[in-house]
């Protein structure tokens, strides 16, 4: 029987530090073969840590995770994970949530938690849209700027077409040569 620990957060940007100080402090070893982690989305369990977490986990294993969607967001997905751990004898325990899936009751509590971070995740894509929505209507541009205007554009054109040195034109302009030679392959 093994501890093994789970941590995973959305983006690079964030930092996996705290989760696996956690997952450490509650015994899990501190090695590739006990500690996996992840830096992606939880809205669909295809991911290389947590495949390979399932994949590696065994009879007796006891699995633990900081929070119930560290796990994931998908209800469906979360649950068919914590039954396919269940049939296999594998427990889980959830760290911040004090849970566990040992014995009907932590089961129950799981799923209800599973069914609550789905509908958190749903809230959180509803108040993103509704506030997009209305910057949009305030006139907010979305989307990204273009880094060259349709001016400068045209002036270089100009310039490469009156016989200036290409070097010359992007570093006169400001803008690299590749982006010249984007411009000037758009024309094409």
């Amino acid at each position: 029987m093994f501890k093994l620990g789970y941590a995973r957060v959305s983006t690079n940007q964030q930092d996996l530090v705290t989760q696996l100080d956690k997952l450490k402090a509650a015994g899990v070893k501190d090695h590739k073969d006990f500690l996996f982690t992840d830096k992606a989305s939880g809205k669909n369990d295809r991911r290389d840590g947590l495949q390979l977490l399932l994949t590696k986990a065994r009879e007796g294993d006891h699995i633990v995770i900081t929070k119930l969607d560290r796990l994931g967001r998908n209800t469906a997905d979360m649950i068919r994970i914590i039954e396919d751990l269940h049939e296999r004898g594998i427990t889980l325990e959830f760290l911040d949530d004090g849970i566990s899936t040992k014995g009907p009751m932590g089961k129950m509590v799981t799923t209800i938690l599973a069914a609550v971070a789905q509908a958190e995740r749903e809230r959180i894509l509803e108040r993103t849209n509704e506030g997009r929505r209305a910057a949009m209507s305030r006139g907010v541009k979305m989307g990204r700027k273009p880094s060259i205007s349709k001016a400068d554009r045209e002036r270089a054109v100009k310039m490469v077409t009156d016989g200036m040195p290409k070097a010359r034109v992007a570093k006169e302009l400001g803008f690299s040569r590749q982006k010249l030679y984007d411009i000037l392959d758009e024309l094409n």
